[in-house]
């Protein structure tokens, strides 16, 4: 089994699932500090696994497992940069180490460079880290310039490790913020957070919930998008190498994916004899009819309307009671017309003094449908009684609550 720790992103409880869900052979074994995860993998990780990974900040592969202390670090990254030419750019970053011994690994790290005659810089600081930006620039990542010594204090032991990945926030502000077609009256999905809910989706194909369904060779999926907005899941589906699916009841949102994908794949270079796509107008509540069915149904489902406050409580009853009608017809046609098939999408929630104001009447729809909402395994959910993950920003009036929703097998729909 290979070692690595990760950095969490914002929505802590939801980058783990994402982990649990993608990571072969995923084990954890302890959460340190809130937001660095230890665990082991069956297979081994890179800056390729990362990329797919939406809700993890940084990845760290363990370097050694001796008794080692803080006085030994200068020596263990030293013996990381034996094969590094020229200049060398070193840091570390550190978890629960006092910061006075994390000064003097610096220090003790750029004396001994230069006792071995070696030019070297240091990003970072005993405050704080190198941003990732820095490390991907820097090429610490790679190992060709340098390295980062990745230290997290496991009660009386050190955790030692080298950061080899990290998220390219340039590259997200880019897809992000660049492409031709964007519509701030509705929520934006975050690229993230489609992700994670890809990831997701991908975890329910490989778990598949009929004995009968078969199981793909590859990693390369047919997604659809029934409420495609301007295009976030198909465009990360793009990326991906996964088949798409997509459609909108409103005509502009369908032009919009379209010109979406079109710069994607001019800007990308990805053909559509590699990666196939199908956009269309079509309702979701009416019948889908899709010559072959999709492996998974990934989807940002309506939200509501867009709100610049807080919602009072009879705002948000009302809004929850017109968001419980058009999830229930939903749900009800996919049931009936893409058989099998997994979802993963968000339903709104919104807070009223403090308070979650959540759909509530769905789980019976749910029930009659033929759906179960689960969670990768040792995952908790929202509640004992909701196995579902919250998503919500800062300053965000809606928040999202991402369900993956596993069709029952068809003996135990049968049955009732």
């Amino acid at each position: 089994m290979y070692q690595y720790a990760a950095i969490l992103g914002h929505q802590s409880h939801l980058s783990l699932a994402e982990l649990a869900a993608t990571i072969p052979g995923f084990n954890l074994e302890s959460i340190e500090q809130k937001v660095v995860v230890l665990f082991s993998s069956s297979h081994p990780l890179s800056q390729d696994s990362m990329d797919q990974l939406g809700g993890t900040i940084l990845l760290a592969e363990r370097i050694t497992t001796a008794d080692v202390t803080m006085a030994d670090i200068p020596k263990i990254m030293n013996n990381e940069v034996k094969s590094v030419k020229k200049k060398v750019t070193f840091g570390l970053r550190c978890f629960g180490v006092p910061r006075p011994l994390v000064k003097t690994a610096y220090i003790k790290g750029k004396q001994i460079m230069k006792d071995q005659k070696r030019s070297c810089r240091y990003v970072g600081n005993e405050k704080k880290a190198a941003a990732t930006a820095l490390l991907h620039g820097a090429q610490i990542l790679t190992g060709k310039k340098g390295v980062e010594i990745f230290i997290v204090q496991v009660k009386n032991s050190l955790w030692i490790g080298k950061t080899i990945a990290a998220q390219n926030i340039d590259e997200y502000t880019w897809r992000d913020m660049e492409k031709p077609v964007r519509d701030t009256t509705v929520g934006l999905l975050p690229p993230k957070l489609a992700q994670i809910m890809l990831n997701l989706g991908a975890f329910m194909v490989r778990t598949p919930p009929d004995p009968k369904r078969k199981k793909l060779k590859k990693e390369i999926y047919t997604v659809l998008d029934p409420f495609c907005g301007t295009g976030v899941i198909p465009l990360e589906c793009l990326l991906r190498g996964w088949h798409i699916l997509a459609s909108d009841v409103a005509a502009k949102a369908v032009s919009g994916t379209q010109k979406n994908l079109d710069w994607m794949r001019k800007e990308k270079k990805i053909l559509k004899k590699d990666v196939s796509e199908k956009v269309e107008k079509h309702d979701a509540e009416k019948a889908f009819s899709h010559k072959t069915l999709p492996d998974i149904v990934v989807t940002e489902t309506s939200l509501g309307p867009n709100l610049e406050r807080n919602a009072n409580s009879r705002d948000a009853t009302k809004m929850r009671n017109d968001n419980e009608k058009l999830q229930a017809a939903f749900l009800k046609n996919a049931a009936a017309t893409l058989p099998g098939v997994p979802l993963v999408c968000t339903w709104p929630f919104w807070r009223v003094k403090g308070e979650a104001i959540h759909l509530e009447k769905i789980w019976k729809v749910l029930d009659e449908a033929g759906y179960e909402a689960v969670l990768p395994d040792g995952i908790d959910g929202t509640s004992p009684e909701r196995p579902t993950l919250l998503y919500q920003r800062t300053g965000q009036f809606v928040g999202r609550e991402v369900v993956m929703l596993k069709p029952k097998p068809s003996e135990e729909l049968e049955s009732k």
